[in-house]
């Protein structure tokens, strides 16, 4: 393969495309109160424009990764796309609520993007590139939400949200026309086309939908309740038999086989926990930015103006990720993961004990950014290396699928505490707001010791190698 289409558009147009994922993001936890009123909803009914979006998430996430492990790469990124559009479309135009809730289900194809425009990198662009290729659509989704963010309340401050869907339909729009004349035509050649593991979606795709039900509603239902207690055990049924049948069938849509290796285990590890650090921390920190001054922690920014506190976290995440693609010539992947765990920790932190001003929440977000756009980087990157080609994609998705399950758990665990601890006029005390933020930190915290152990381990191993080696060669006799 010729350097060529490195040169060409290609790469610009898959981070342009990956960037759907922080559009509609952008589309969610922001506007939640701004769609109770207007929608005429509870707040609570509300939340479930983001847990409709987050279950189709990770439904069709490892599906799209697998599919784009096949032949069909460009397709399945064009219609993913064209199926986010007119999510968006219907979500811009929709009469009530249901079909609003359409829309944003519909919206659920974007977790899947990213997965998919690594699979077309790792096949299109020279191997030189594919590394540092892979960093940049990963980090694309962090970067592109301080950007997101800041438009989505400047849009629904002055035009309404339904402005602010116009706005992800145009951008769709512009994606999928970019995709269409970029993207190398035909199938590839190289990929295999195997038989798609239907058995093995349908149990991984319903298993986690009934996970993140219950993680989402449990705060509402009662943790204890029949409902949740329900939903976790038919998500453990699902999911064991899933991993059951993942194991015992020979092409599957997630190979397992591949958690044999400690990279790879070292990111999804990562992946969970630091998913559920970042979500606590932004939606906490978020809420805060918003919060009246009469709370005594709030810092009563405007909806206008309540978007731009995610700007830090573009800085940092596009900063960091340029830096990694630097550092990498000399430093190891599996170090970057402490690396960018410490700077998340470090943001945790910060938010716990200084969040009552805007400077502690810009420069909590700013950290955020780093940690976020160094371990973003390392993770797909370290799967990368050591997955084979036509396994990427559907490892990769995994990755995604278990970020999302992570930030799940960390919006459900950050929303049981706060609502647990209200105001008599709803907001959240003070005291919910510390615990929050206290979780968050505890939770990046735990994470960092776990990457610094096994990276000490490593050290060992290499040590001990390294003197067996040195050892070895001075046994050996010498000639006369």
């Amino acid at each position: 393969m010729s350097t060529r289409l490195y040169h060409s558009p290609l790469l610009p147009v898959l981070v342009y495309a990956s960037l759907t994922s922080a559009v509609v993001s952008s589309l969610g936890m922001l506007l939640v109160p701004t769609i109770s009123h207007a929608m005429d909803v509870s707040v609570s009914s509300a939340q479930w424009m983001l847990t409709v979006n987050l279950l189709v998430g990770a439904v069709a996430t490892p599906i799209m990764g697998r599919l784009s492990d096949g032949p069909h790469k460009k397709r399945i990124l064009l219609v993913s796309l064209a199926v986010i559009l007119v999510g968006s479309v219907v979500a811009a135009t929709a009469p009530n609520f249901p079909i609003f809730l359409l829309g944003r289900a519909l919206q659920g194809l974007s977790y899947g993007i990213v997965p998919v425009t690594i699979a077309l990198a790792r096949r299109y662009l020279p191997d030189a590139h594919v590394r540092p290729a892979i960093s940049s659509l990963s980090i694309a989704v962090a970067a592109g939400m301080g950007v997101g963010y800041p438009l989505t309340g400047v849009l629904c401050s002055l035009f309404g949200f339904r402005a602010a869907f116009g706005f992800a339909a145009v951008f769709l729009l512009t994606a999928a026309a970019a995709v269409h004349w970029s993207v190398p035509d035909g199938p590839d050649v190289r990929a295999p086309r195997g038989n798609f593991d239907a058995a093995g979606a349908v149990l991984l795709g319903f298993g986690l939908a009934a996970l993140l039900l219950a993680v989402s509603e449990g705060s509402n239902w009662g943790w204890t309740s029949g409902w949740t207690l329900g939903a976790v055990l038919v998500a453990a049924v699902l999911l064991v038999a899933w991993a059951v049948v993942e194991l015992r069938t020979d092409e599957p849509l997630v190979d397992l086989r591949v958690f044999r290796n400690a990279e790879v285990v070292l990111a999804n590890g990562t992946a969970i926990g630091l998913g559920a650090a970042l979500y606590i921390g932004l939606s906490v920190g978020g809420l805060v930015a918003q919060a009246p001054t009469s709370t005594e922690y709030g810092v009563g920014l405007p909806l206008f103006w309540a978007g731009f506190v995610m700007i830090p976290l573009s800085g940092g995440s596009l900063g960091a990720g340029r830096l990694v693609r630097v550092l990498t010539r000399r430093i190891q992947m599996t170090t970057m993961l402490p690396l960018g765990a410490a700077v998340m920790t470090a943001s945790a932190v910060l938010l716990s004990c200084v969040h009552d001003n805007l400077a502690g929440i810009l420069g909590g977000t700013l950290l955020f950014g780093i940690g976020l756009g160094t371990t973003y980087a390392a993770m797909p990157a370290l799967i990368a290396r050591n997955v084979a080609a036509v396994q990427l994609g559907s490892a990769v998705s995994f990755n995604q699928v278990l970020r999302t399950v992570g930030g799940a758990f960390g919006s459900a665990i950050s929303g049981a505490v706060l609502a647990t601890h209200l105001t008599p006029d709803g907001h959240p005390t003070g005291v919910g707001i510390n615990l929050a933020f206290a979780i968050g930190a505890f939770t990046s915290v735990t994470v960092l010791a776990a990457l610094c152990c096994n990276a000490f381990r490593d050290c060992r191993r290499r040590t001990k190698t390294t003197v067996a080696a040195t050892h070895g060669n001075h046994s050996l006799p010498t000639t006369k």
